[in-house]
């Protein structure tokens, strides 16, 4: 393999077009191919992310790889690249099956921690596109969770009595192929938004009062450019009756380059602010990553996290309880295990209810609170999140309450029922 060809290919592909996202932002590099950069790799990185930069990158410095806009810019795009440098071999497309197929996209950083030997590797399976994908189950469609249904004005979703849902962008630096919101995402008309597009979703709070908390999605807003992130974190913060921001995001976990001093100083100027990030897998938690979620938590951020329980890639105690443990270490508090959504073509990742509620009791009583996440169906029609734990309790009569605790045993709460 040529070590320089993989750089070369991409960086002559045409970015995405619009003038408002970010990779267009940035001139084009050149990158200094002789450039021998060892013995300047960064002592954080992991082992495996220092070999894949030795083998695929060599010409690339550590200004280039720890440049957001870089990896953004080159990502990996098309099924040829990946089959290129990888051997590997990818499904033809059937766009005519599935009409919410994602694109690919992987940031180098991310594709850094993926094994590209073995199929069955978390990461692989997370982000490489499948044959799977283009069988269609029962009960699966396009918007499961009826966000359209419950959009008053574009871009935004009021579901719930006190908080709305504001997606301000349809751009990820990295498509996770189990995406409830494929069905927007990555979609050409609905990717760029300019500035005006907002303003009915702007208007639509501000004549809302009883709107106090506000999430930030898409897409993921922290692929913005910073002045326009920051614009709408302004004009929310103008908004007298919005008490709390939220913003949900992959980012720290697939490029976490992102994360700056200088981005985390203009976030922390909007408090009080929330981030939730989105985790899959324990290869995710880096040296990298813990520097992202530092800087975001020195910054006074409460960090939580949010994970899909997806087949074969996390659906096990061992697993899980690894993640949840690292995130904590990470300052990332574990806030939601989502049931997989019924997202066209979303069979092969999906497990039983059953297999959730095995993991929250092998969790419960074997580690700290902190570190048990609430399991949730987001129940398909627009239901909202429905909360879900194993059975407790064994019987409820006059005596009071007969509770099973995480060892099996038996006890009697005095919970007496009034006549």
């Amino acid at each position: 393999m040529e070590s320089n060809s993989l750089s070369e290919s991409l960086i002559n592909e045409t970015e995405v077009n619009k003038e408002e996202e970010p990779p267009s932002l940035v001139a084009k590099y050149h990158i200094n191919r002789h450039k021998v950069i060892d013995s300047l790799l960064h002592t954080t990185e992991t082992k495996t992310t220092s070999f894949f930069r030795k083998e695929y990158l060599p010409g690339v410095t550590d200004d280039e790889w720890n440049d957001w806009h870089w990896q953004i810019r080159n990502s990996f795009r098309y099924f040829s690249q990946l089959e290129k440098f990888f051997k590997i071999k990818l499904p033809e497309t059937h766009e005519s099956i599935n009409k919410d197929s994602l694109p690919l996209r992987i940031t180098p950083y991310y594709a850094s921690l993926i094994d590209f030997s073995d199929a069955n590797d978390p990461l692989y399976k997370s982000v490489v596109p499948s044959a799977n994908e283009y069988k269609i189950f029962p009960g699966e469609s396009s918007d499961p969770l009826h966000e359209n249904n419950n959009s008053p004005v574009p871009n935004l979703v009021h579901r719930y009595p006190d908080r709305a849902l504001f997606l301000v962008t349809g751009f990820c630096s990295t498509y996770c192929r189990y995406c409830t919101r494929s069905h927007m995402v990555a979609k050409k008309e609905k990717s760029h938004f300019s500035l005006n597009d907002f303003e009915p979703a702007f208007e639509y709070l501000e004549n809302h009062p009883e709107v106090r908390d506000v999430l930030l999605s898409g897409g993921d807003p922290f692929t913005l450019p910073q002045d326009r992130l920051e614009y709408i974190l302004q004009r929310l913060r103008s908004i007298q009756h919005i008490e709390i921001i939220r913003i949900g995001t992959k980012v720290p976990a697939v490029l976490p380059q992102r994360i700056t001093q200088e981005f985390v100083d203009m976030l922390k100027k909007y408090h009080p602010l929330f981030v939730s990030i989105h985790f899959t897998h324990p290869s995710e938690l880096t040296p990298e990553v813990e520097q992202a979620t530092k800087l975001l938590a020195n910054a006074g951020i409460p960090l939580g996290s949010q994970t899909v329980l997806l087949k074969d890639i996390n659906d096990n105690v061992t697993t899980m309880k690894k993640l949840m443990h690292g995130l904590l270490k990470f300052r990332v508090r574990p806030y939601y295990l989502y049931q997989c959504d019924p997202i066209l073509g979303s069979g092969h990742f999906r497990t039983t209810v059953k297999s959730g509620l095995e993991i929250i009791k092998g969790l419960r009583g074997f580690t700290s609170g902190y570190a048990i996440p609430t399991y949730v169906v987001d129940a398909p029609g627009g239901g909202g999140k429905i909360p879900l734990l194993p059975d407790y309790v064994t019987s409820h009569n006059k005596k009071g309450l007969k509770l099973k605790n995480y060892e099996g045993k038996t006890y009697l709460y005095p919970d007496y029922i009034s006549e």
